[in-house]
């Protein structure tokens, strides 16, 4: 029996895999379509994200491929520097098309031995105590332990759960694409600076010699979304809202995207779970979207591994839940938050000058910073010591860094006193006893995702912590 389904081949459902496979999990990721899309959604990696590529081992391909650029000017696209002492030895942001993340996480996926089948749609779905039956367009059926649907904001799978997606529906909409232009380079440099003075929903920025990426607020909604837009429509939309249409042609793609604010009631139920877009939608101001569901993977990977092998503690599946429901619903605030800032309208104009004057203040900044970003996200792990709940970031130490010991995927203890132990947990937890400037505690222990569980000195409180987070004992 396949161990773990997998519905949708983006960025989320092959981050899935590939935590998966690090614990010998058999997964099949069912992607619907037949060929991998060209159309760039997201545009880079946050810190955060940055770090999760980084504890995998996956860094060095991803910075091969992509740019760094300054962490700061996310935020409603407010133009503010990068704030001092960021909490993170990645103080950048990498810019790299979706496509080229695709790529990359399928071709890690692959090499784990994770199955990527394309061409196959998910269209029915059922489960009972023992697994999930998944039902096909060309009405092949298979049956897994557990399914996770990572298929977009139209999820199939939501759907066929019947899970809620409360929210708001799209009140605007936005046209996109890559294109060629013939208007000289410098005029529209220039019509775009002055467009953006008033309307921060437009762009035209190049992506290679005499190639644009157009952002454009469309005339109103289209009646269906999954339909792209014309060339012609993107003209007649530019003349409008920059009185040019900058010559363009021979798009390479074209898409369209809303403001639809929404969240899935729950992201579990029974052996079927919601990760990624389909789980939630928000409008990509920040560039949060592909981040968000990369994180939620990350959560989620070790947890459902640990079900599978059958030493997950009691309610660690459960707790995806309840740590990632919490930080996508901030997410969808901010978002909120940041479109009203946007607007053209004298109300929201005034207050978006008055949130840049507040940004001013170092620590304004930073607090929206790493919001955005995703540093700041604490899990409640109840109270304690001031790490309890954060993740950690790369560290040195003694001998090497901290990220370089977690590409497996498994649990650390680090040991600053040397006189811990984590027997009992071998098969689960690497016990490493080291020391660092860097780190205020004695002792940490990391979860897989690089969340701090537990930090002291005692033995007997570490004891109560580790089967929490890594299940009972093994004997001898």
């Amino acid at each position: 029996m396949i161990d773990v389904i997998i519905a949708g081949a983006g960025p989320t459902g092959l981050m899935l895999a590939c935590e998966l496979r690090l614990h010998g999990v058999r997964v099949v990721v069912l992607e619907k379509e037949t060929e991998p899309t060209g159309v760039v959604r997201a545009l880079g990696l946050h810190v955060r994200s940055i770090e999760v590529m980084d504890q995998r081992g996956l860094l060095d391909r991803f910075l091969a491929h992509g740019r760094q650029y300054p962490v700061g000017g996310f935020f409603a696209g407010i133009p503010k520097p990068s704030p001092g002492r960021l909490d993170t030895a990645h103080a950048y942001v990498l810019g790299i098309p979706q496509p080229v993340t695709d790529r990359l996480l399928a071709e890690r996926a692959a090499e784990l031995g994770a199955e990527i089948r394309r061409g196959c749609e998910v269209t029915g779905l059922e489960q009972d105590e023992d697994g999930v039956t998944v039902e096909l367009a060309d009405g092949a059926r298979l049956r897994s332990r557990y399914a996770v649907g990572c298929d977009g904001g139209r999820s199939t799978v939501r759907k066929l759960l019947g899970v809620g997606f409360p929210g708001e529906p799209a009140g605007v909409e936005t046209l996109l694409g890559e294109m060629e232009a013939t208007e000289d380079p410098a005029v529209i440099a220039s019509v775009v600076a002055d467009v953006r003075r008033t309307q921060l929903r437009f762009g035209v920025g190049p992506v290679e010699e005499g190639v644009y990426r157009v952002v454009v607020p469309a005339e109103g909604l289209a009646e269906d979304r999954t339909v792209p837009p014309t060339l012609e429509e993107v003209r007649e939309r530019l003349r409008a809202v920059a009185g040019t249409d900058f010559g363009v042609h021979s798009p390479r793609w074209l898409s369209r995207f809303g403001d639809a604010t929404r969240q899935a009631e729950r992201y579990r139920t029974g052996r079927v779970l919601l990760a990624g877009d389909a789980a939630h939608i928000h409008p990509p101001v920040g560039g949060q979207g592909l981040n968000l569901g990369i994180q939620d993977a990350f959560n989620l990977g070790w947890k459902l591994a640990a079900e599978v092998g059958g030493w997950a503690p009691d309610g660690l599946l459960d707790s995806y839940h309840a740590e990632r429901h919490p930080v996508a619903a901030d997410v969808l605030d901010n978002t909120r938050a940041q479109m009203v800032l946007m607007s053209t309208e004298p109300g929201p104009r005034s207050v978006r000058r008055l949130v840049s004057e507040l940004m001013d203040f170092e620590e304004v900044n930073r607090h929206l910073t790493e919001k955005i970003t995703a540093i700041s996200v604490r899990y409640d792990f109840g109270g304690g010591h001031g790490l309890l709940g954060r993740r950690l970031r790369d560290i040195g130490l003694k001998r090497g860094r901290l990220y370089g010991l977690m590409h497996g995927g498994r649990g650390l203890l680090l040991d600053q006193t040397g006189r811990l132990s984590a027997e009992g947990w071998t098969d689960r937890v690497d016990h490493v006893a080291d020391v660092s400037e860097e780190l205020e505690a004695p002792a940490v222990l990391l979860r897989p995702d690089g969340h701090v569980a537990w930090a002291g000195e005692d033995q007997a409180e570490l004891l109560d912590h580790l089967p929490r987070w890594f299940g009972p004992a093994t004997a001898g």
